[in-house]
């Protein structure tokens, strides 16, 4: 069965073809590499957040004081809202790649911060390094990509 068209092929195109959508409630699927690694990095971020909010319930993060769970939580949802906000476009935000950078860091550098009160242990530092570096890296390769981008238009 043929698919209705937006617009006919254009010739020496590329085959790719994407059919016409007939409502706005459906959710076109990205049509370009760029789309498809855009979400890519919307769910990796999403599942890097979820981990960080949920972590305080799988490992120790502070041997005394509850400022360390609220951190990772309030932090991990953050991060877990800009990667759901990516995921709700097709092709991404590009602009919410340096709100990913940003709270990478801060991963990074809230547990030093925060030992100053109560004594942090070392599987918060591991599991926030690790997961600040996973967003830093993801928002690198995504300010990277859009650095490109510019620069062939």
């Amino acid at each position: 069965m043929a698919t209705p068209l937006a617009r006919r092929p254009e010739p020496g195109a590329s085959p790719q073809v994407v059919p016409a959508v007939s409502g706005t409630a459906d959710y076109a699927v990205p049509a370009s590499l760029r789309g498809i690694g855009a979400q890519a990095a919307g769910v990796l971020g999403l599942l890097t957040g979820l981990w960080v909010a949920l972590s305080p319930w799988f490992i120790t993060l502070q041997y005394g004081g509850s400022n360390a769970t609220a951190v990772d939580l309030i932090s991990g949802l953050a991060v877990a809202a800009v990667g759901a906000f990516a995921l709700a476009s097709p092709r991404g935000f590009s602009g919410l790649q340096l709100g990913s950078l940003l709270l990478g860091i801060w991963l990074i550098i809230s547990p030093p911060i925060l030992d100053h009160k109560h004594p942090i242990a070392h599987a918060m530092y591991w599991s926030n390094s690790f997961s600040g570096g996973v967003l830093i890296a993801l928002a690198a390769a995504g300010l990277g990509f859009a650095a490109l981008r510019r620069t062939a238009r």
